[in-house]
């Protein structure tokens, strides 16, 4: 099958713009003006009618399945109260009363205008249910509550001790009903497991939805810990069958060894990757929390809670050894790390594995918000790969400086710079932290504003990219992770056709309104798999 695109204003790479593009069997096999094109047979011809073209973006960091379950669950995101979200529970209730336990998600305190602005606790909960068990983990993912009733299915006291983790206790010294970091995958076991075929509509489900806002692949953290193997059959079944065009690659999560054996002996052995749709990917490990929740691992006390310098969710030792034996087993590392401490540490761990000084396995550091410039110029000479979120500032600018300081600040998120000093970058969105939709995303990264234009002339503003950066670090740069940037994240000859039309033109385009840009199609090798 041979396709031309015509009269498209269609991006190659940096100040190179071509009209016309020419496909063969999913494969790009000439770029150039409408003449050059069109001079070559085909079975048809698609006129773009001056549409910008872009490659489809590679989404570096999220978690898919999860997409999918918060579409199916008590969205809190809206939530301005505990109020509201006593109200949010209750209603969700109401509309689905066979539920035997209640799961929600997106709370965050920081956006409570009225009322007590803290974490939630299990009284609050209580208020919803005290019959049934109820969970909600706040937007990060890094905290969660359980009310009285969850707390008593699982049999949680104060003697219940989690590595890496904290159960917060009351004045008493009882569970107050908020989990942190690994201690959250305690709390949530009182959910009842879905089916496979529930998690497999809802993976199908969210998949639809990436390949809607233009994202056509994906570096997706879906596989956690002793439930691995579950998960790994369900994502099998999905690409073995050709359910969905999205091509995924797997970032699996073990934070104890000896699951990761298992792992080594087991799925790592026997399972088939395509490496086109289906790749094997990298181990994913958790070093810290979220800034939000004063879990990222700080070297020095938050300036707003003396005392308190986050939770580290893996020893340096822990780390260490996990990046040893992913790195003799020839498996890339990505690891979340938000404070300067998980950053320290994380250089460090992946500065042991190396030859010579050689990142030869492309470890990578997920998120690396919070970073001294003594840190990045570090990043950048060893080469480490910063799997960043620009969206993450729509909330973080309004709580960084009082988190940490104002100097900090200054050499955080530094997106620009870190780009200027040629350490490799790709964005992701950590959906569904944030929506995976890259506009706003993109918005965030050229403007270093809030979704609501603040601050006037953007947050450090030096750290402000060219749009035709951003577009490469969200393509190239994302393939680049995967070691996949010879075949994908370029519409040149040889790449796959994978590729998304714009309503609007995102180079000229006053930069307010980026954020509002919607895909009109998307293609992936060479098929459109969705039109508006």
């Amino acid at each position: 099958m041979r396709t031309i695109l015509k009269n498209g204003k269609i991006y190659v790479e940096k100040n190179n713009f071509q009209e016309a593009l020419l496909i063969e069997n999913g494969i790009i096999k000439q770029v150039g003006s409408n003449k050059e094109i069109l001079n070559n047979d085909t079975d048809k011809i698609i006129d773009l009618q001056g549409k910008t073209v872009l490659p489809g973006f590679n989404d570096s960091h999220m978690h898919l399945a999860s997409i999918g379950a918060a579409m199916t669950s008590c969205d809190l995101n809206s939530a301005k109260s505990i109020d509201e979200i006593i109200i949010l529970g209750r209603n969700f209730l109401k509309e689905n009363e066979d539920l035997t336990a209640l799961y929600g998600r997106g709370w965050n305190q920081d956006y409570f205008t009225t009322g007590d602005k803290r974490l939630l606790n299990r009284w609050d909960l209580d208020k919803i249910s005290t019959e049934i068990p109820i969970v909600f983990d706040r937007v990060c993912g890094h905290v969660s509550v359980g009310n009285t009733k969850a707390i008593e299915i699982l049999g949680i006291n104060k003697s219940t001790f989690v590595d890496g983790g904290t159960i917060v206790l009351d004045n008493e010294g009882n569970p107050n009903g908020i989990f942190n970091e690994n201690a959250v995958s305690l709390i949530q076991s009182v959910i009842p497991e879905k089916s496979n075929k529930d998690k497999e509509e809802e993976f199908l489900k969210a998949a639809n939805y990436a390949l809607s806002v233009g994202i056509t692949s994906v570096q997706s953290c879906d596989v956690s810990n002793k439930e691995f193997k579950n998960m790994f059959n369900i994502i099998h079944n999905i690409y073995n069958n050709n359910k969905t065009k999205l091509r995924y690659g797997i970032q699996f999560n073990f934070q104890n060894i000896e699951d990761f054996k298992d792992y080594l002996e087991t799925e790592f052995k026997e399972g088939l990757y395509d490496e086109k749709f289906l790749s094997k990917g990298a181990l994913k490990l958790f070093k810290d929390g979220s800034l939000g929740a004063r879990t990222a691992l700080m070297l020095k006390d938050y300036n707003d809670a003396p005392g308190i310098k986050g939770v580290a969710a893996l020893t340096d030792e822990q780390l260490e050894d996990l990046c040893n034996l992913a790195t003799e087993n020839g498996i890339r590392v990505v690891t979340h790390a938000i404070g300067d401490g998980a950053v320290e540490s994380v250089i460090n761990a992946y500065e042991k594995t190396m030859k010579d000084g050689e990142n030869s396995l492309r470890h990578g550091i997920v998120h690396c918000q919070i970073t001294s410039m003594k840190q990045l110029e570090r990043i950048a000479r060893l080469n480490i790969p910063i799997m960043y979120q620009p969206i993450f500032l729509d909330y973080d600018l309004k709580i960084v400086e009082s988190r940490v300081g104002k100097e900090l600040s200054s050499t955080s998120y530094a997106f620009n710079s870190l780009y200027k000093l040629g350490a490799p970058m790709s964005f992701g969105t950590d959906a569904p932290v944030e929506d995976c939709n890259p506009f706003p995303n993109i918005y965030c990264a050229v403007t270093r504003q809030g979704l609501d234009g603040n601050p006037v002339g953007g947050f450090f503003p030096k750290e402000k990219m060219e749009i035709q950066d951003v577009i490469d670090v969200y393509t190239i740069g994302s393939a680049f992770n995967e070691f996949k940037e010879s075949f994908k994240g370029r519409l040149k000859p040889g790449y796959v056709a994978d590729l998304i039309v714009l309503d609007k033109n995102i180079f000229t385009i006053e930069q307010s309104f980026i954020k509002d840009i919607k895909v009109e199609k998307t293609m992936v090798d060479g098929e459109f798999v969705f039109e508006r």
